[in-house]
């Protein structure tokens, strides 16, 4: 019985060295006497056990952070900007063979690609055209990572980071610009009341009893007011007779 034991722990032993599962979304790279031989998967695969070596690699998108980096812009700005980079593995094999740590390795591409290509523009490209630069960082990464078998899809710049005296001229700039809008609109409106009565004025003067009528109104607007006291002034016109008689 003892014998039968362990010759069944020996087998299921055999066979867990032999057997391997890979899920849908993993590749099998197999080294067979430190040679590459076509990669294996997804599924059942059998391996020789001591001859060859499996490595896992997983083809599921791969986010990671690119920490902060201190970068002087064009224009001599001292910012810190980080990014978020999303890749996968196209090829397992290139990825094992071509590169020591691909992950690593694409990590460390990122972050002195990010610095170099924010050096080579100024603050206000940078804050008004970041999807632009995401993109420009995103070929640069792609176009180095294809030999290690990645592809890098996209690329997005998370956060530019101040001096703290540039908010603050910034923040004076964004003011006086509000204040300069704010202007215009109270002097365009200053120009267009001004012509409607320039308009008023000249109807005015062509009819005399619109005169009048203005002031009923204005009279009647005053009355709604409880507490106010009126005074109605007398048109001239009445006077005129008593004035000749005197």
């Amino acid at each position: 019985m003892t014998q039968i034991l362990v010759g069944a722990l020996i087998a299921f032993f055999i066979l867990s060295q032999v057997i391997k599962v890979l899920n849908e979304y993993e590749r099998g790279v197999i080294f067979r006497l430190g040679r590459i031989i076509p990669t294996k998967g997804p599924g059942i695969i059998f391996i020789i056990p001591i001859i060859d070596k499996l490595v896992r690699i997983s083809l599921r998108l791969v986010t990671f952070d690119v920490p902060p980096q201190d970068v002087i812009t064009k224009d001599n700005v001292s910012i810190k900007v980080n990014a978020v980079i999303y890749y996968r593995v196209m090829d397992a094999n290139k990825s094992i063979v071509e590169v020591e740590n691909f992950s690593y390795a694409t990590s460390q591409l990122a972050q002195t690609t990010l610095r170099s290509v924010c050096g080579q523009a100024e603050l206000d490209e940078l804050l008004a055209e970041r999807e632009k630069i995401s993109i420009h960082l995103q070929e640069i990464l792609d176009k180095e990572t294809d030999p290690w078998g990645i592809k890098v899809s996209k690329v997005e710049i998370k956060h530019i980071d101040l001096p703290p005296e540039m908010q603050r001229a910034m923040a004076k700039q964004a003011e006086a610009e509000r204040e300069r809008r704010a202007k215009v609109i109270h002097a365009d409106g200053e120009f267009q009341a001004s012509a409607k009565l320039s308009d008023a004025a000249q109807v005015i003067s062509k009819d005399p009893t619109a005169l009048q009528l203005r002031y009923l109104q204005t009279l009647s607007e005053i009355a709604t007011e409880k507490n106010s006291t009126m005074l109605f002034p007398i048109p001239i016109d009445l006077l005129t007779p008593f004035i000749k008689k005197g």
